[in-house]
């Protein structure tokens, strides 16, 4: 399975989660939401790239709990609360914010 756009194609799993970490761009996050329903805002862009510098960081893709957390560290407690989060990501602040930032499915979702 494999998202496409223009000339460029991107293999992911059976949930969407894409396959190789180092691949992912812009033009591909924005193909990811689009598929999840969701237009992309510079709130968007600011969780995924933190995301994407945590992945880096820890080389594991955070729970909600250790997102939010995280998060209101980096960001400040308006942007680091569920329901914030949840308000970007309706599909699951940690398991849809994951797939569009290119990670892998959070560790302990379901």
């Amino acid at each position: 399975m494999r998202y496409a756009y223009g000339d460029k194609s991107w293999p992911h799993d059976e949930n969407g989660y894409l396959e190789h970490f180092e691949s992912w761009d812009e033009d591909l996050a924005a193909v990811i939401a689009a598929a999840e329903d969701i237009i992309l805002t510079p709130e968007h862009w600011e969780v995924l790239y933190f995301l994407r510098q945590y992945y880096a960081d820890f080389e594991i893709a955070p729970a909600i709990r250790v997102l939010t957390k995280a998060v209101a560290r980096r960001l400040g407690p308006e942007k680091g609360n569920e329901a914030h989060l949840r308000r970007l990501f309706p599909g699951g602040p940690a398991k849809q914010a994951c797939k569009i930032a290119g990670l892998p499915r959070p560790t302990g979702c379901v």
